[in-house]
């Protein structure tokens, strides 16, 4: 009975917090059409996820690109088709690595970062002295990193894209004797708008998500700095569950439709 009782209890503490991060996402979500919009943080946050990040989603695009080149390669040899490398490349990258991998660094850079900043604050209750001036904190912390981050996603995956196809692209053309006309033509003539919209899609899913992990964790955070290091690394846990589990979800029905 003691058994039982644990995992209901643990049940029902599951669902209470999938209640209040529910609840956390959408306030953060709609607070910042209810005005005053604070677009000097708003575009502070976009400079610090989309610019900064650019580098490290670039290095992995490209390292990704060129080692799932040669990944298919190797299996398609096996059955004579070869050729059909550039195709299976740009699907790949477009509905699936590209946006996943870009949101796993952002995850792991970001959600971090606003863990960590939030919850200084909130032990440091700043957030309380906010409230007490009469301002908003999720209008002033929550909801620009909420709409920063999912905006700038999306451009990240974009540029993710280009470049983990460019980094196959120079690993069939000068290490696997691709014709370099021939692999531009095959992959333009495969790929549908679909495709990219689908991946786009994703990515500002994973966007929200990731800014609601970090902002959620970091805006409950407690116990001093202690308290402000596992609300990082729970932050970073869960946002990349969170792109994970819904990249299954919504590959299931981008397929199915």
């Amino acid at each position: 009975m003691n058994v039982i009782a644990m995992i209901g209890s643990m049940t029902i503490e599951a669902l209470r917090e999938t209640g209040r991060m529910a609840n956390f996402a959408g306030r953060g979500a709609v607070t910042w059409v209810l005005g005053p919009f604070y677009w000097r943080a708003f575009f502070s946050a976009f400079g610090r996820i989309g610019f900064t990040s650019l580098p490290v989603v670039g290095l992995t695009a490209v390292f990704t690109g060129a080692a799932l080149a040669l990944n298919i390669y190797d299996g398609s040899l096996r059955f004579n088709a070869e050729t059909f490398l550039p195709q299976i490349l740009g699907v790949s990258i477009v509905r699936e690595l590209g946006p996943v991998l870009a949101a796993l660094m952002v995850a792991g850079r970001c959600s971090s970062a606003m863990a960590a900043e939030i919850g200084t604050m909130r032990v440091t209750e700043q957030i309380d002295a906010m409230s007490t001036l009469a301002v908003d904190p999720f209008k002033y912390l929550i909801a620009p990193r909420i709409l920063a981050t999912t905006i700038a996603l999306p451009l990240l995956v974009l540029i993710a894209n280009i470049i983990g196809i460019y980094g196959g692209y120079l690993v069939a053309v000068y290490a696997l004797d691709f014709s370099g006309p021939v692999f531009i033509t095959n992959l333009a003539d495969f790929l549908t708008t679909r495709d990219v919209v689908s991946g786009i899609m994703k990515a500002a899913v994973f966007g929200f998500l990731i800014a609601v992990m970090g902002c959620y964790y970091g805006y409950h955070s407690r116990g001093g700095a202690q308290g402000v290091g596992a609300a990082t690394r729970t932050a970073v846990v869960a946002g990349a569950v969170a792109v994970l589990a819904s990249n299954y979800f919504m590959t299931s029905l981008l397929v199915e439709t």
